[in-house]
C-alpha cells in the first residue's frame, strides 16, 4: 500500500495491488518525516483494464495516475485499489508521496476511538470495519454484545463503540435522526436499555406504545422488568389540579387548543390558589349561567320567584360570581376555557397525580409515559417543567449551602417524534421547556435525547445544542442538508446516508471530535411492534379456523343438502350466530386448509373429518 499523487495536510490518495479498501477502515501512513499518521478511508474505488481511468472524475486526477505508473502499478494488466484517506487531525506538513501504509495495532488507535470502560459507558455497538484491529484488543472490550445481521445474532468481532455518558455534563444532549425503517427506534431502544443497566433515571415520551422492555430477546442475560414502568397518561398518572399555578393551567389548556388573550384573562381572574377542579369548573358554569340570564336585576327576580330553597341558594351564588366577574370576563371566553377544561378532564388528566413518577425517578428507574401525541404534549408541558424545577431548586439550594434541601436526582428526558414537541417555526407549550433544558439543563444535570425522522422540522435552537448525533439512513435532501450543517460528516459520508443498511449509523461526537461509522448492537428486548402485519393476518385466520374446526368437529359429517339442520344444532350448542353462508364458507375454508375433506356422492357432497 502506497500514498499516491499530490498530498495535503487533511487527506491523501492511497493505492494497492492486493488490498481492497473498505469505507471507514483505519490505516497508518508511515511518513519518513512526521512518523506514523492515522487516517480513515472515506471513499474507495477499484480500477482495472476494463474501466477507463478518466471515469474516476474528481476521485482520480492526473497526479494520481502519474503516481500509479511511477510506483509500478500497471492498470492495463492489473486490478488497482484506490482509496481516499482522511487524517484524524490536520497535519503540519503534507505526507510524502510513496510513503508506505499499514493496519494499526489496537494500542495505537485506542485513544482515538475508545475513551472509557464498558462498565462506565453506554455500549451502543461496534465500530465498523475494525475487525482486523480488534484481534489484539484487551479482554475487557471483547464479547460484550451481539449484532443482528443477515437474520441472525453474531457475537462481537469489532471494536466496541462506547459512549461515555458521564461526559454529558460537558457535552450535553443527544439527537437520533433517521427515516422510517432505518433502525432509529431500535437504536433508541438500545440507548434506553443501557441507561437502565447503569441506573440513570429517565422519562420517556412514547406516543407509539413501543418502549416496553418486558420481553427479552434470545440473547438477553439481563432482566429489565424491575428497571422500568409504563404509565398511561390519564389512567396511571395525571395532574393534581390543586397544585396548578395559573401559568401551568394556561399552558395546559393552550396545549389542548390555543387560548386567546381574553381566555387567559379569565384564568388569571377566576382561578384561586389551591382551587379544586370542581370548584373552578363550578365558578365558570355559574358565571355563564348568570350571563345567560342577562343582568343582576333578572337574577334577583329569579331568586325572589324561586320556590325551591336549593335552587334559590344556587342562584344567590350565581349572582355573587356574576357581580364579581361579568364586567371583566366575556361569555365567549368563559365558554372557551370551560370547554377546554372539560375536554382535558374527560381524558382523565386531572384524575391522577405525578407522585409515582417522582418516586420512580428517585429510585433510578426508567419511566415510560404513553398516550397520544396530543395528550403527551399537554401532560409533558406540566411534568417536564415540574421535574426540571425540582432538580434546579435542589441544586440552587446546595449552592446556598442548604445541606437539608430535598434531594431530586439528575435525569434524562427522551422523546420520539421530537419535532411534534419542539417544532421549528411555531411555538408549542412543550417546546419552551425543552428549549430551556437544552440551553440550561447541563448545569443542573438534566439532559435530552431527542429522536425524529425529520431533523429539518426540529427547533434550530435545540438542534444546535445536541452535542452527540446518531444519524441513521436519511433520504430527504432537506434533512441531509440540516445534518451537513450540524455535524462534521464529509460530503462523501452524506452521499452514503440514503443507502445505509438498517442499523448502521454515523455517530458524530463533540467529545471525540469526530464521526464514527457504527453498527448498533442487537437489542436485548423485543419491541411489541416487531410482528409483520401480513404474518398477523395469516396467524389470525389460522386461529379463527382452528377454533371453528374444534367446535364443528362433533357435528361432522355434514351433508350439503342438510346444512341448515346442522347449523341449528351448531348455533344452539356453541352459542354462535352463524348464517347459512357463514357455515358453508367456513366449511369450504376448512377443506382448503386440509382440516377436513369433502366427498362427492351422486346427488350431494359430504364434509367429513379426515
Amino acid at each position: 500500500m502506497k500514498v499516491l499523487g499530490i498530498t495535503t495536510t487533511r487527506e491523501v490518495y492511497v493505492g494497492s495491488k492486493d488490498k481492497n479498501f473498505r469505507n471507514n477502515e483505519f490505516l497508518i501512513v508511515e511518513d519518513p518525516v512526521q512518523g506514523d499518521i492515522i487516517g480513515e478511508i472515506v471513499d474507495a474505488k477499484t480500477f482495472n483494464r476494463f474501466i477507463p481511468l478518466d471515469m474516476g472524475g474528481d476521485f482520480i486526477d492526473s497526479d494520481v495516475l502519474a503516481s500509479l505508473g511511477n510506483m509500478g502499478y500497471d492498470v492495463s494488466d492489473e486490478t488497482v485499489y484506490i482509496g481516499k484517506l482522511r487524517f484524524f487531525e490536520e497535519l503540519l506538513y503534507p505526507p510524502i508521496t510513496g510513503s508506505d501504509l499499514r493496519t494499526p495495532k489496537f494500542h495505537e488507535i485506542k485513544s482515538f476511538l475508545i475513551d472509557s470502560l464498558p462498565s462506565k459507558s453506554l455500549v451502543l455497538g461496534s465500530i465498523k470495519n475494525t475487525d482486523n484491529i480488534a484481534e489484539d484488543m484487551e479482554d475487557v472490550f471483547k464479547d460484550i454484545f451481539y449484532t443482528f445481521e443477515n437474520e441472525s445474532f453474531i457475537n462481537q468481532r469489532e471494536l466496541p463503540y462506547l459512549f461515555d455518558y458521564r461526559s454529558m455534563h460537558n457535552y450535553p444532549h443527544i439527537g437520533v435522526f433517521g427515516g422510517s425503517g432505518s433502525g432509529k427506534s431500535f437504536g433508541l431502544r438500545v440507548i434506553l436499555e443501557e441507561l437502565m443497566e447503569k441506573g440513570v433515571p429517565a422519562v420517556v415520551m412514547d406516543p407509539h406504545y413501543e418502549m416496553d422492555f418486558s420481553t427479552n430477546s434470545e440473547i438477553s442475560e439481563f432482566d429489565y422488568k424491575d428497571y422500568f414502568k409504563c404509565l398511561e397518561i390519564g389512567i396511571d398518572c395525571g395532574i393534581k389540579f390543586q397544585d396548578l399555578q395559573k401559568s401551568d393551567l394556561k399552558n395546559l389548556l393552550n396545549a389542548a387548543s390555543p387560548l386567546t388573550d381574553s381566555m387567559k384573562n379569565v384564568i388569571d381572574l377566576m382561578l384561586k390558589k389551591g382551587s379544586s377542579f370542581d370548584s373552578f369548573k363550578n365558578r365558570l358554569e355559574m358565571l355563564l349561567e348568570g350571563q345567560e340570564i342577562g343582568s343582576k336585576e333578572k337574577i334577583e327576580q329569579e331568586i325572589a320567584m324561586e320556590p325551591e330553597p336549593e335552587r334559590a341558594q344556587r342562584l344567590e351564588m350565581v349572582l355573587d360570581v356574576y357581580e364579581r366577574y361579568d364586567k371583566t370576563c366575556n361569555s365567549m371566553s368563559v365558554r372557551g376555557v370551560l370547554w377546554r377544561l372539560i375536554n382535558l378532564s374527560n381524558e382523565g388528566i386531572f384524575s391522577r397525580n405525578i407522585d409515582e413518577i417522582l418516586d420512580l425517578l428517585k429510585r433510578r428507574k426508567l419511566v415510560v409515559l404513553q398516550g397520544s401525541t396530543r395528550i403527551i404534549n399537554v401532560f409533558s408541558t406540566y411534568l417536564l417543567s415540574k421535574l426540571y424545577y425540582l432538580r434546579k431548586e435542589y441544586r440552587d439550594e446546595l449552592n446556598r449551602n442548604n445541606v437539608k434541601a430535598d434531594y431530586f436526582p439528575p435525569f434524562v428526558i427522551i422523546t420520539d417524534e421530537a419535532h411534534n414537541f419542539a417544532p421549528k417555526g411555531y411555538d408549542t407549550p412543550s417546546k419552551s421547556i425543552l428549549r430551556e433544558v437544552s440551553q440550561e439543563g447541563r448545569k443542573y444535570g438534566v439532559f435530552l435525547i431527542l429522536a425524529t425522522q425529520r431533523p429539518t422540522l426540529l427547533d434550530e435552537t435545540i438542534t444546535a445544542q445536541l452535542n452527540t448525533k446518531l444519524i441513521f439512513r436519511t433520504v430527504r435532501a432537506s434533512d441531509i442538508d440540516t445534518i451537513k450543517e450540524e455535524t462534521d460528516l464529509s460530503v462523501d459520508e452524506t452521499k452514503r446516508l440514503p443507502y445505509l443498511s438498517s442499523g448502521d449509523v454515523f455517530i458524530s461526537s463533540s467529545k471525540k471530535g469526530r464521526t464514527s461509522f457504527v453498527r448498533i448492537r442487537a437489542a436485548n428486548t423485543v419491541s411489541p411492534h416487531t410482528e409483520n402485519p401480513f404474518d398477523e393476518l395469516t396467524s389470525h385466520d389460522d386461529e379463527q379456523y382452528e377454533d371453528f374446526y374444534l367446535k364443528v368437529k362433533e357435528f361432522l359429517p355434514i351433508d350439503t343438502s342438510n346444512i341448515n339442520a346442522s347449523l341449528i344444532n351448531y348455533n344452539t350448542k356453541t352459542g354462535d350466530n352463524l348464517s347459512y353462508d357463514d357455515m358453508k364458507n367456513n366449511l369450504e375454508e376448512l377443506v382448503k386448509r386440509e382440516f377436513i375433506e369433502k366427498e362427492d356422492n351422486f346427488l350431494t357432497e359430504i364434509y367429513k373429518d379426515k
